[in-house]
């Protein structure tokens, strides 16, 4: 998820890709309120989840970030059973 999140901060949200590490916090990114809301509408239009710029403003880093989107969209994926 962390390849994938990088490539929306870049490509959608407009940040520079030499900030963007998994131990980078969002202040360090580039990350102000307005990227927050943005990155929050692109992950609810890309994968269905709903992720709050308060939520996100609560992440201390971009992995924190990708690890919170990884567990929405598996907690919205169907179960396996057996």
């Amino acid at each position: 998820m962390y390849d994938e999140l990088k490539s929306i901060l870049v490509n959608d949200i407009g940040l520079a890709e030499g900030n963007l590490r998994p131990d980078a916090t969002l202040d360090e990114a580039g990350m102000d309120s307005l990227a927050l809301v943005e990155l929050s509408l692109v992950l609810e239009k890309r994968y269905a989840v709903v992720v709050s710029d308060d939520e996100l403003i609560e992440t201390a880093t971009i992995a924190d970030i990708a690890n919170l989107v990884a567990q929405r969209v598996s907690s919205r994926l169907p179960q396996a059973t057996g």
